[in-house]
């Protein structure tokens, strides 16, 4: 274990922002505290640096162990050059290598005693800036800007010509020379367009692996914090809801909230009236889940891509698609089950306003526990009307910005 919370809590006046926040990173790990906006990611991520104080509990960091901290919105800015910001961060080094050059220099002009004096701080001195990477510190720094996506053409660009998505990079970069033991990203990858966001995210990864640094990544991305992670801390209202690897997020969420934030679900009103059988949308179906009371009331997840389309005669249940979007690999279609709309992910087409059959295999059908956001989420009942309302001639659709980010290459 190289970092732990314990029941952290915080408050703002009368706001509870943290309540009794308590989880643990083990060392060399990719972790992700994933949440809406507001679900006090941030404000647990500087109460880990220490810059506030928890009302209640405790952070608990292996010893010497060492953060480093990348904020979301760098103010770098000047006449350093791409090159000199990230050297920067060498600066004990370059100092040490220029009094090795002095040293170097006096040599010339001592004798006896003070000259073996000199030569024994030299030696000394060496040995230290050998340990500390002085013969390859440069190279390093080379490396990493490289990896980051920046050609030896740019390292002369000054500070002050960069996006902040480029900032963003280089303020990186400044934080992998100094090879914290734990690094804490809160959005890291946020200021980048879509591409570079995607080719980050493998560099990101292949750095943490070369490395063994523990990186913990504060996102609102759910395809990031998935990607990107060993372990996952769901949080919302300020407390965890579910930490797990992705998988087990994405394919056993603990209640609706985490289901729905995960991925896109399907999520229904159901009850169990015995072990392996869930009653949902006016059937009762066959599951894998069991433990529950019978009769106990129960969200009912089911994920889009685990739907598969068939004629209305061989379907489990049977409905009117209301909207089809063309998403490149697959058709996103949103199907009325007696009022319900559901989202399916497949392959296969279906014509608007026709009807179809849905056919959903037994381990496809996962059972939650009745929670505080049950009844919230998981009908795309509005995502439904919003894409009647695109298809709509007569509409006129105001022009968005659609830029991922900032940045431009």
């Amino acid at each position: 274990m190289i970092l732990s919370c314990q029941n952290i809590s915080k408050s703002f006046g009368t706001d509870e922002i943290l309540k009794n926040v308590s989880f643990h990173i083990e060392a060399n790990e990719k972790a992700a505290i994933v949440g809406i906006n507001g679900a006090g990611k941030s404000t647990l991520l500087k109460i880990i640096m220490q810059k506030e104080t928890p009302d209640t509990g405790e952070v608990i960091l292996a010893k010497d162990a060492t953060i480093g901290y990348l904020a979301q919105y760098q103010d770098v800015s000047g006449h350093r050059t791409i090159y000199e910001e990230v050297l920067d961060a060498k600066q004990n080094i370059i100092e040490m290598e220029e009094r090795l050059r002095g040293m170097e220099t006096q040599m010339n002009t001592l004798t006896g005693q003070e000259l073996e004096t000199l030569l024994d701080g030299y030696h000394r001195l060496s040995h230290e800036f050998e340990l500390l990477g002085g013969y390859t510190y440069r190279s390093e720094v080379t490396g990493i800007l490289k990896g980051l996506g920046f050609s030896e053409s740019e390292f002369d660009r000054q500070m002050s010509e960069l996006s902040g998505g480029q900032k963003t990079r280089v303020s990186l970069g400044k934080l992998l020379v100094t090879k914290p033991d734990v690094l804490l990203l809160d959005e890291p990858l946020g200021a980048l367009d879509l591409k570079l966001r995607k080719d980050m995210q493998n560099e990101l990864k292949s750095i943490q692996h070369k490395t063994g640094i523990t990186f913990i990544y504060v996102t609102h991305d759910q395809e990031e914090a998935l990607s990107m992670s060993d372990t996952v801390v769901v949080m919302a209202d300020g407390k965890i809801q579910q930490i797990g690897s992705p998988v087990d997020i994405y394919n056993e969420p603990e209640n609706a909230f985490v289901a729905d934030f995960i991925g896109e679900s399907n999520i229904l009103d159901g009850s169990m009236p015995c072990d392996r059988k869930a009653t949902f949308a006016g059937h009762t179906f066959e599951c894998v889940d069991g433990g529950f009371a019978a009769g106990e009331k129960v969200d009912v997840v089911i994920r889009p891509e685990d739907i598969d389309i068939v004629p209305k005669e061989r379907g489990m249940l049977c409905g009117k698609v209301t909207a089809v979007t063309f998403k490149g690999d697959y058709y996103e279609i949103i199907v009325d089950v007696q009022g319900f709309k559901w989202m399916i992910e497949t392959s296969d087409y279906a014509a608007p306003d026709s009807t179809i059959g849905l056919y959903i295999e037994p381990d496809a059908i996962h059972v939650m526990k009745k929670s505080v956001y049950s009844g919230k989420f998981g009908d795309y009942s509005t995502f439904s009307d919003e894409a009647e309302e695109m298809s709509d001639p007569d509409i006129i659709l105001g022009e968005e910005d659609t830029n991922g980010g900032d940045e431009k290459e």
